[in-house]
């Protein structure tokens, strides 16, 4: 592991953050007044427990602190454990929070006369090109995926292609832009990722992390 100088929990900004608050008041870890403050500019945080840490990071690069042991252990949405796929990944509690679905939307007047099971290949805009391209080859479609990191809903109102593959949690942010879901790819919730690494070499802490966690989710 890297940074041996504690233990290290990687977090992400955002809903996910927001709705875990309650979690991490239950296993005991209460963060340094200046997390509370969203125009912090440090992205290092103490905590109430001497030797843990906490890291605020996009939700995308919590996966790829823990799997590539900068960090011990974090929590991340189940659209990007999929996405990254690393080995080193080991995802021991779904934690319930921030439930979404990862779906494929278009124009709601192409999806008048459009039919997914007639598909053979496909133009998508997302920021998921792996999951996306592994869950059309399954079907015996070919992808075509081109990589946006955000405003997806955008792409196919101004001709970037036809259709995305994206999180909607209510739908009303592809309804606002004219789409509608076409099918549904996976349900996501957001869940404890650990580094496989640490949970051997730091068995004692981390497992017990993990318990803790593991123990607020069932109550």
């Amino acid at each position: 592991m890297k940074g041996q100088d504690g233990i290290i929990l990687a977090l992400p900004k955002g809903r996910i953050l927001e709705e875990l608050m309650p979690l991490l008041d239950d296993v005991g870890i209460v963060p340094e007044p200046a997390f509370q403050e969203k125009d912090a500019r440090q992205l290092r945080f103490a905590t109430n427990i001497e030797e843990l840490s906490i890291i605020r990071v996009r939700s995308f690069d919590v996966a790829t602190f823990v799997g590539f042991g900068a960090a011990h252990f974090g929590v991340a949405g189940a659209d990007v454990l999929m996405e990254f796929d690393y080995d080193e990944l080991y995802s021991p509690v779904d934690l319930g929070i921030a439930p979404c679905r990862l779906v494929v939307a278009e124009l709601k007047e192409l999806a008048q006369k459009d039919d997914p099971a007639q598909w053979s290949h496909v133009r998508v805009a997302t920021k998921y090109p792996r999951l996306t391209e592994r869950h059309f080859a399954a079907r015996g479609v070919q992808a075509e995926c081109i990589k946006l990191n955000g405003a997806m809903e955008l792409a196919p109102t101004l001709g970037l292609c036809r259709r995305i593959v994206d999180l909607t949690h209510t739908g009303a942010t592809l309804e606002a832009n004219g789409l509608v879901e076409v099918e549904h790819i996976a349900d996501v919730t957001s869940r404890l990722v650990v580094n496989r690494a640490a949970m051997k070499t730091l068995a004692n802490s981390v497992g017990d992390w993990v318990q803790r966690f593991r123990e607020a989710v069932n109550g």
